[in-house]
């Protein structure tokens, strides 16, 4: 029996779960979703553990009536501005008789390279190793097996409040399940939407979410910046509450059904429907009067998003351009909107290289949650776990405070 995999996306507006597994012929097959509404998060942090907790299992419940499996752990997604991101180095001299470069003298060297100062309230969440480089010889990205007298690695390394983190492994664990890892949402969205020649050429992955807006840039294969911004589509639709004086669940609705983010994809004629307040009579009002709600607040994340890659010093190199994905990312005009402000190719990323239920998670709003999935499956078959599929749910394990992703 092959071993199930649990992807869980607890964003600011909604938790999503997808449950897959690697299937006989070597491929992720997806073979339940649920999603439920996020009641106590906010920009990406739990706000009410009972409230995320509730949520968590509304959403694996529905898919594993879906999936027909019953499960016990999940990997889990996390964003929020807490999140930091930093490059560092490490060198080591290899001191083996033969000079040969092994695992262990690889696993040293980013030791040595994640030997960073860091705030006690802080953990290291992801050690990304960029490249290595034996004596002079730079651009390797294994150096096993080489000979040299001395190794030096780049890394990426991510950090994270320890308080959030322990804040969402509680919510996980009041749902009943335990965490098998928790992983930097945009991380997990890029396994899932990027295809391997866009990371070697250059690209930023812009993950819009509920609350926040992910961002991480790979060079070369690997991941040389990420940042997290504290705006998301929620804004916008705060912004159309506001500015058509209806409640928040008829703006997301609204949103949703005629948003639009380019006026000049907006028929002059086309109608909305307005749901009031109070009682009041809906009203009807032109779908280009929405459009210039929400084109400014979308400019104005997309603007956000530059500056930041502005400030990492990469988006000269950004060969394949931008790659959009995230709920925010469904809304009408998205591309028109990022290309005027990055004035380079930007596309939308769906999840890719997947069979089973892929119609259903071919949109942008589930790229974490196939991420994480996707994720799962290579973490399991790295660390040679067995099966924790189709169990009883088990006690919260704890966390592992750092994690070597070697790319």
């Amino acid at each position: 029996m092959e071993d199930i995999i649990v992807g869980l996306d607890i964003g600011t507006t909604k938790t999503c779960a997808v449950i897959g597994f690697l299937n006989e012929n070597n491929q992720v097959e997806v073979a339940g979703v649920g999603v439920a509404p996020s009641k106590g998060m906010k920009n990406g942090v739990i706000v009410n553990i009972d409230n995320t907790a509730a949520s968590i299992v509304k959403a694996i419940e529905d898919a594993e009536l879906m999936a027909g499996y019953e499960v016990s752990s999940v990997f889990v997604g996390i964003s929020g501005q807490h999140i930091k991101g930093e490059n560092s180095k490490g060198v080591v001299a290899i001191a083996n008789r033969n000079r040969t470069i092994s695992q262990v003298e690889v696993k040293r060297v980013i030791e040595a390279a994640q030997a960073i100062v860091i705030p006690v309230d802080r953990e290291i969440m992801h050690v990304l190793s960029k490249e290595f480089t034996v004596d002079d010889q730079g651009g390797i990205k294994d150096p096993v097996g080489m000979s040299g007298v001395r190794l030096e690695a780049e890394v990426h390394i991510i950090t994270a409040a320890t308080t959030s983190i322990q804040n969402m492994i509680k919510a996980v664990g009041k749902a009943g399940f335990q965490h098998r890892d928790v992983v930097f949402n945009p991380l997990a969205s890029a396994d899932s939407v990027l295809a391997r020649d866009e990371r070697e050429l250059g690209v930023a992955l812009i993950d819009i979410g509920g609350g926040t807006t992910d961002i991480v840039v790979y060079l070369e294969g690997g991941v040389a910046y990420s940042s997290v911004l504290p705006v998301g589509s929620i804004h916008i639709t705060n912004d159309i509450s506001i500015g058509l004086r209806t409640s928040i669940e008829s703006a997301e609705m609204i949103k949703k059904k005629y948003g639009c983010a380019d006026l000049s994809l907006v028929d002059a004629s086309e109608l909305v429907d307005v749901p009031s307040v109070g009682g009041r009579a809906p009203r009807r009002l032109f779908r280009q009067e929405l459009t210039q709600i929400i084109q400014p607040r979308v400019s104005e994340i997309m603007e956000m998003v530059d500056h930041e890659l502005m400030k990492s010093g990469k988006k000269d190199m950004l060969a394949a351009g931008i790659v959009l994905t995230g709920g925010g990312s469904m809304l009408e005009g998205c591309v028109e909107a990022a290309e005027r402000v990055f004035n380079m190719p930007v596309r939308i990323g769906i999840p890719v290289d997947i069979v089973g239920l892929k119609d259903v998670v071919a949109t942008p709003q589930y790229a974490n949650g196939v991420g994480l999935l996707k994720y799962g499956i290579r973490m399991n078959r790295f660390r040679g776990q067995g099966k924790f599929g189709r169990t009883k749910p088990g006690i919260v394990g704890r966390l592992k405070r750092v994690f070597e992703e070697y790319l």
